[in-house]
């Protein structure tokens, strides 16, 4: 094997290094400060004149208004039900508790604009609940879920899947010797949930706090379908402003005032988790027991809690399935007839290219910007990775600058910077377009990459790769044949993760896509209007069902690759 001189290295590094800083300020740092310029600069000079457009629309105030009641709301209903959720689970004895868990999950698989979409339909002034209800209450209005209550309704359950994923595994850590040692001393429930677990739990629980946080603050699919004319946050008013050039500089004041907000309150709430006292556990553990609730009304109480949360989760899915086995017609009604359930929709699905073809797009697109964003997270990581150069320390920090902005802020800037008008269908329109919506997509989903993969790299031992270069490996073969396969399994977790986040995406699509190339996130959002046609609205129920099984079919076979992996190693 031929060695590589280390001015070779040097060489091919500068190169690499070189064209990262020119992807990082063409596509992260130059669209947000032209963003900037459009806001507060015409005719060559400083300008306020967005400031007073902003004050003057009632529409605009109403909005960042209803934005931060929506997220001070969500933190306490989505806390309190993805706390309990998990507790229900992992904490408590708590019969069909594996089944109950499988209902909790569904958000991983079905979210955004196809979930407030299931919603809708069920909710919704045509759907079958709405049906049923008013035959048990006539006075009641058809169209009762638009608004904040639907809106906060929708989030709480949309929004527990942090609760799933990271206080689940935060509940099975405790130790089993504090619980004990607690009921040893005469501690009864109650009092070991609220001044020990909860403590203990407190610095996760503050994390998912944060996210949930700038997720109501940012939130797009819910206001924008069921928050009707009264209830409208920050992001969906963004989309209204930009589609007009007279009034773009509103939308991207709003969303430099969303990205503002965004950055001031994770610093404050930053400063406040740092300054907290924590509870600590001790070194030696054993697992934890699931605890009996022995007093009989709170045990009912608990079952029943249980199994309501099981059926307003499943109770999308579970519609959404049988409505994509009905006639066009009996959508259109919100009514189920089992006696006609067919196929035809499917058949369509699968038989027309037009019908197939959004799954191929944002396939095409989530599957691209999945991939090329863990192949950036990994060069950046192995480059900031010990480095002792002060200088690397920008790719580092421009890479997390997105976890900070809105998306719609990032596919905002990108628009206004190099996207042409959309509806002009030449070739090299077509093309460009195609591609800023790739590059949005890989810029919103390599901040959260790039964290996971640069805390794998810790877990790499320096041995393996001081054996390879003493052998004579080069940079590229090390790379590839020892750091690659150790971290495999953070870099197929965030590609699959990153895939189904961008499988169904309005957030980001809404601003970049093409009319002859749209993807799944706006054909379902178009099939909710209500201008749109029964067939439109029965097929969206069959995209939500392929949908749920291409996002589950992906988190299996990730989960059977890693589990591969390691009985390999």
């Amino acid at each position: 094997m031929l060695k590589r001189t280390g001015k070779d290295l040097n060489v091919a590094l500068i190169v690499l290094k070189a064209i990262l800083i020119y992807l990082i300020t063409v596509f992260i740092l130059y669209p947000n400060i032209n963003l900037l310029i459009n806001v507060f600069y015409k005719n060559g000079s400083f300008s306020t004149q967005a400031f007073s457009k902003i004050i003057k629309s009632q529409r605009a105030l109403k909005s960042m208004t209803n934005s931060f009641v929506l997220a001070v709301s969500m933190i306490v209903t989505v806390n309190i039900t993805g706390i309990f959720c998990v507790f229900l689970t992992e904490y408590w004895k708590i019969r069909g508790a594996k089944i109950l868990k499988l209902g909790y999950m569904s958000s991983l698989v079905y979210g955004g604009v196809t979930l407030v979409t299931g919603y809708k339909f069920i909710y919704g002034s045509n759907g079958i609940l709405t049906k049923f209800l008013i035959k048990l209450i006539p006075s009641l209005d058809p169209g009762w879920f638009v608004g904040y209550w639907a809106v906060i309704f929708i989030m709480t359950f949309a929004c527990t899947s942090n609760h799933i994923i990271f206080l689940t595994n935060a509940v099975r850590d405790l130790d089993g010797h504090v619980i004990e040692a607690a009921k040893n001393m005469g501690a009864n429930g109650f009092t070991i949930l609220f001044k020990i677990v909860l403590p203990i739990l407190k610095p996760t629980l503050f994390a998912i706090t944060i996210l949930t946080f700038l997720t109501g603050l940012s939130a797009m699919s819910a206001p924008l379908i069921v928050g009707g004319t009264d209830f409208q946050t920050i992001n969906p008013m963004i989309i209204s402003f930009a589609k007009s050039p007279y009034s773009r500089e509103i939308a991207a004041l709003l969303a430099v005032i969303l990205g503002t907000a965004t950055v001031i309150l994770l610093s404050i709430m930053n400063k406040i988790e740092k300054g907290g006292n924590y509870i600590s556990v001790s070194k030696t553990k054993i697992p934890l027991e699931k605890q009996r609730i022995h007093n009989p009304f709170c045990n009912i109480l608990a079952h029943a809690v249980a199994f309501i949360l099981f059926c307003i989760y499943m109770a999308p899915i579970t519609f959404v399935v049988l409505f994509s086995f009905c006639k066009p017609l009996n959508v259109k009604q919100g009514r189920i007839d089992f006696s006609a359930l067919t196929f035809e929709n499917y058949k369509t699905l699968f038989t027309s290219a037009q019908a197939f073809k959004p799954y191929l797009v944002s396939i095409a697109y989530a599957l691209s910007a999945a991939v090329i964003a863990a192949v950036l997270a990994v060069i950046v990581a192995k480059i900031v990775h010990k480095s002792k150069n002060k200088a690397d320390a920008f790719f580092e920090y421009s890479i997390l600058i997105p976890w900070l902005l809105p998306s719609t802020l990032i596919a905002l800037g990108l628009m206004l910077t190099y996207d042409t008008p959309q509806f002009i269908l030449g070739n090299k329109v077509l093309i460009g377009t195609l591609g800023i919506m790739l590059i949005a997509y890989i810029v919103v989903r390599l901040p959260f990459t790039f964290r996971m993969i640069k805390a794998a790299f810790f877990g790499i031992d320096d041995n393996l790769e001081e054996a390879a270069r003493s052998m004579g490996s080069g940079t590229l073969y090390t790379m590839l044949h020892v750091i690659v396969p150790v971290i495999l399994p953070a870099i197929i977790s965030v590609i699959v993760l990153n895939f189904n986040s961008l499988l169904s995406d309005y957030d980001i699509s809404v601003f970049l896509y093409h009319p002859l190339f749209q993807p799944l996130g706006i054909v379902i959002k178009s099939a909710s209007d209500e201008t749109a046609t029964t067939n439109a609205e029965a097929m969206t129920f069959v995209y939500s069902v392929v949908l749920i099984i291409i996002s589950s079919a992906a988190l299996y076979f990730a989960q059977r690759l890693m589990q591969r992996h390691k009985k390999a190693k």
